[in-house]
């Protein structure tokens, strides 16, 4: 088989985790398997070559942070490959262009838009191991990188590009949880997880994963493995499984600092809205959770939730938009949180956002947003009372230890 290993920054942050990585990977190559590997910077590489950066300058231009950026991992692509060097292993180090990750031409967050598989093919069919910088491409002569989880993302392309059995996500956890364990303790790990249910619990605050390699993984039909650097556990598995047996709610997920914006006394049009969050998309100002309430006859107030980091920037953008969009003031409120429940089941089983809703009520929390899909229902609540509801939610579904698996 062939299987397409990444390991994160944590698990590559001192020459004797690189060890460590180079003997997971020996064991794989000595059971006859082919593999190659993706890698992140060691450690906190990256946090300090941007602080490099900012002491010289207060607007590094982007593209010279991506050719700055992209050499941490090259960094550990060559120490990882003398390690397996010294092991009897064949491996060469690949930068981003070296394995042919083309990328579209925006520095800071790129998209991959293909893999020439040549060079890697080549090496693999001498037995040999790839090593490969996660993070980053080549656009035309230019390093790009891919922003946030770009590891994960060149992984999963990766393994999409050589049709790898596996895509295994090396992490500090053991796998995929049904909440945060720091925050519950009976929170459990799940064996399998949907594509679907991974994608909605990444972009609900998951950090396991990065929404955009799961997105990746399912298009291709890659087979994910989450498992942890620093032992043999077995790690959770995110597939294409049947639906049969799914269990209603798999897991919990929350989001700290939300903020929400309220354009208060707006004109009922949809051009309205469109002008609002067409600026606020062309910005890049990531918006979720959306609620409009008709407040008085041809009038309408509309609320949305953006990340707190974000707010400054969203509020600008809105009031910029005053003469549009007619509101008649903005309203804005920090210091509010996310919580979500997950699970293929809620298709077919009504009744889960009144068992949620009733479980924050028990704790004396009150829900400000909601927003529900198929198989999600997300709630916005204050801050202080995160952990509270975390737990009350993940008790009222029964989802901790001893509980049904996430599948029968």
């Amino acid at each position: 088989m062939l299987f397409v290993k990444k390991f994160g920054g944590t698990s590559v942050g001192t020459t004797e985790r690189i060890q460590a990585v180079a003997e997971r990977v020996e064991k794989t190559v000595r059971k006859g398997h082919a593999c190659a590997v993706v890698v992140s910077a060691m450690g906190h590489t990256t946090d300090e070559l941007v602080r490099l950066a900012e002491a010289l300058s207060s607007q590094p231009s982007r593209r010279e942070m991506d050719a700055l950026l992209a050499t941490g991992e090259q960094v550990t692509t060559a120490l990882l490959a003398m390690a397996l060097h010294e092991r009897g292993i064949v491996a060469e180090s690949f930068t981003g262009w070296q394995a042919g990750i083309r990328t579209e031409a925006t520095h800071g967050a790129a998209r991959i838009e293909a893999i020439e598989t040549e060079a890697l093919r080549a090496l693999l069919d001498r037995g040999g191991v790839p090593v490969i910088a996660g993070f980053q491409g080549i656009a035309g002569m230019a390093i790009t990188t891919l922003g946030r989880g770009g590891s994960d993302t060149t992984a999963v392309a990766v393994a999409a590009a050589l049709s790898a059995d596996y895509c295994e996500i090396y992490t500090d956890v053991t796998g995929v949880y049904t909440a945060d364990p720091r925050r519950v303790r009976s929170a459990r790990k799940l064996s399998h997880l949907l594509y679907d249910e991974m994608l909605e619990l990444a972009n609900l605050g998951s950090q396991v994963l990065h929404p955009r390699a799961v997105e990746t993984a399912k298009r291709h039909g890659i087979k994910l493995v989450v498992r942890s650097s620093f032992d043999e556990a077995e790690g959770t598995v995110v597939g294409d499984m049947s639906m049969e047996g799914a269990r209603v709610v798999t897991g919990v997920a929350c989001e700290k600092e939300v903020a929400r914006i309220a354009l208060v006394g707006m004109p009922k049009s949809g051009k309205q809205l469109a002008d609002v969050f067409g600026a606020l998309a062309n910005e890049h100002v990531n918006v979720d959770v959306i609620v409009q309430s008709i407040v008085r006859q041809g009038e309408v107030d509309v609320s949305f939730t953006v990340a707190e980091s974000e707010l400054t920037h969203a509020l600008a953008i809105c009031s910029s938009l005053a003469t549009k969009t007619r509101h008649q003031s903005i309203v804005q409120e920090r210091g509010l949180s996310k919580i979500s429940i997950v699970g293929a089941g809620m298709i077919s089983n009504p009744g889960v956002a009144a068992q949620m809703f009733e479980a924050l009520e028990r704790a004396g929390v009150d829900v400000l947003m909601v927003s529900t899909s198929e198989i999600k229902v997300s709630c916005v609540i204050a801050q202080d009372y995160l952990d509270a509801a975390v737990r009350a939610v993940h008790d009222s579904f029964h989802l901790g230890e001893g509980g049904a698996h996430g599948y029968s």
